[in-house]
């Protein structure tokens, strides 16, 4: 015989953490919200599901039974006007606090979610199985999960209150009719399996959403909008989407019949069998034995009715609870994350050197190292100069350098102290850095350079100065609004946009409106001519003096004017020293700088 697994019991367990983690986080980012939802949902229930329609019946037939005065009607009335007015008062005043309540859950948990994606570690932004979870978990907020919880949790309270009353008011008549509702047990068997399938589902299409939500952002995107156009790549996109909606029809069809036969089952069981039980039993009893007074004949009717309804939402409300809670459980797995990059509580102290020492470093997942055996080391005030074919190591480098991965072996030592013992941010603090991949956001000029809202005369000089040493002034001064122009149009009619060239300038206006000891520059004028890229190396040069620089270029412009250069290959340093040593060398610099110099003519004869 089989031997039972113990994943069951597991699983359960694993959905109350969920429920109570989810309590915890909802309560945590809004107090007072589960409250107000339970205090609606009971104003609502047990006033319609006991007091109106079971307690009030009863007292108005029994009164009309029993010959009751006009006086007595007109009491009763009364009496349930008034109950039926505090149940709507506390319905009004609890949903507008459950709506004010929620646009604070909502705000704080966003609060959390974005702190914690970008203090993730950079590996996670190469992993789909984080990507997953990270998109599992925002779908608390983009998919009102969290408001569904709070209602379900809130219906099983309100539902469970009043299925209390009403059992008690069935067993004060008749304890056998109790029994007709043990078949609705079979109802919370089959919202368990089905709230279980659903789970099982919504994970299976996860991925398939990403890639059809990805097609569909780049559709519209305008940094893609002319390759979309102008190539065949949009057929290989909309194949994708086609795919993608192809895999999720087919996972929907493997759980429909099943759940459709769940679904059928809780109608059933439910719904149809408990009503035509009660009817059966309560006309034998009145018809046949006369045992039943017609005032407990129509109220009983309603009580099972009501009980049935009650009976059956709980049972439903315990099965979109449990699928609920599964997305807060995603929730927890993404703030669980730990970074594998941390840092230690040493604050970084004004740079003076950085040393890698044999560092190998190899991405997670793939096959080839990146940097094999790096050693070099950089003194304060020098102007550095990294190069190499593309693939060479030198972004690896630079990743290393602001602690985006940990070597693998090796030490980086900053200021002769191993820079994992330095608090990270301090560490970024002092740096200033360009990337071959810049971003132009859809703020204001000064926002972008300041990375803040300019507040001050102060900053405004300090935006002035940074676009001057980048050499965006003066097409900035020719703006509609200068500094306070937006780009892009996303947000603002009047927004403008820049060619590349302008914008990688931009980002350069960004590093120097920051205080740095040491400015990090990969690839900083990939998107400039020859020219241009000589110009802009002479402005950083001038408007870095006395500080460090780094340059990481396959272009050699940077080279020419740098007090010593770095050769990378195959993750490795295969040559170092000046510009004339590595020319009178005849190695690969030499054979890199040949192949330029149609584009250089003017840096070699300004150094010879």
């Amino acid at each position: 015989m089989k031997k039972k697994t113990p994943k069951e019991p597991k699983e359960r367990f694993l959905n109350l953490k969920n429920t109570f983690y989810a309590v915890k986080t909802i309560h945590r980012c809004a107090p007072l919200l589960l409250t107000s939802f339970i205090l609606t949902q009971t104003a609502y229930w047990f006033f319609t599901g006991f007091i109106q329609e079971i307690l009030f019946l009863k007292l108005l037939l029994s009164l009309i039974e029993n010959g009751g005065s006009y006086k007595e009607y007109v009491l009763l009335v009364l009496m349930f006007a008034a109950s039926g007015l505090l149940a709507k008062a506390t319905d009004c005043i609890t949903d507008y606090l459950a709506c004010t309540r929620m646009k604070h859950f909502y705000k704080n948990l966003n609060d959390r979610i974005f702190k914690k994606a970008v203090s993730v570690d950079m590996a996670c932004f190469e992993n789909p199985e984080f990507y997953d979870k990270y998109k599992r978990a925002t779908e608390i907020i983009t998919n009102d999960h969290s408001s569904e919880f709070a209602y379900y949790l809130a219906s099983v309270f309100a539902g469970g209150l009043t299925g209390i009353f009403l059992v008690i008011y069935v067993v004060s008549i008749d304890p056998k009719i109790l029994l007709i509702l043990l078949v609705i047990f079979a109802v919370v068997i089959a919202e368990t399996v089905k709230g279980k399938k659903g789970i099982e589902k919504d994970k299976e299409m996860t991925p398939h959403k990403r890639s059809k939500e990805y097609v569909k952002r780049t559709v519209f995107l305008k940094d893609f909008a002319k390759d979309m156009r102008t190539s065949g790549i949009f057929g290989v996109m909309y194949g994708r989407f086609e795919t993608a909606v192809e895999k999720n029809r087919e996972i929907i069809k493997k759980y429909g019949v099943k759940m459709a036969v769940l679904e059928l089952i809780a109608g059933f069981f439910g719904k149809a069998m408990p009503v035509a039980a009660t009817y059966t039993y309560a006309t034998y009893r009145f018809v046949v034995k006369k045992n039943l007074a017609i005032s407990d004949f129509s109220v009983i009717m309603t009580a099972m009715s009501n009980l049935k309804d009650v009976l059956n939402d709980l049972g439903r409300a315990v099965s979109f609870i449990r699928k609920e809670a599964a997305y807060f459980g995603n929730l927890k797995e993404f703030f669980e994350y730990e970074s594998k990059v941390t840092g230690g509580d040493r604050i970084a102290e004004e740079f003076e050197s950085i040393e890698f020492k044999d560092v190998h470093f190899t991405y997670p997942g793939a096959k080839n190292s990146s940097l094999n055996g790096i050693s070099l080391k950089i003194d304060k005030g020098e102007t550095i100069a990294v190069v190499g074919h593309n693939g060479a190591g030198k972004t690896t480098f630079v990743k290393l350098l602001l602690r985006f991965y940990d070597p693998d072996s090796g030490t980086i030592l900053y200021n002769g102290t191993d820079i994992r013992e330095y608090d990270i941010n301090s560490i970024r603090e002092r740096l200033a850095t360009v990337f071959q991949d810049y971003k132009v956001f859809a703020l204001t000029v000064s926002e972008n350079v300041l990375c803040h809202e300019e507040e001050s005369e102060s900053d405004n000089l300090l935006v002035t100065d940074s676009l001057k040493a980048a050499g965006v002034y003066e097409r900035v001064m020719a703006m509609p609004e200068k500094e306070q122009t937006v780009f892009t149009r996303e947000f603002d009619e009047k927004g403008i946009g820049l060619s590349g060239g302008e914008q990688q300038k931009l980002c350069a206006a960004r590093m120097f409106a920051r205080q740095f000891d040491l400015a990090l520059l990969d690839e900083p004028s990939s998107a400039l001519d020859p020219i241009a890229e000589y110009r802009m190396y002479e402005s950083l040069i001038d408007a870095t003096k006395d500080k460090t620089v780094i340059y990481i270029s396959h272009r050699l412009s940077s080279a020419v004017l740098s007090d010593r250069i770095y050769v990378f290959e195959g993750g490795r340093v295969t040559e170092s020293g000046t510009h004339e040593e590595l020319m009178s060398a005849g190695g690969n610099y030499f054979e890199m700088f040949t192949l330029q110099a149609s584009s250089y003519k003017n840096e070699e004869r300004s150094v010879s």
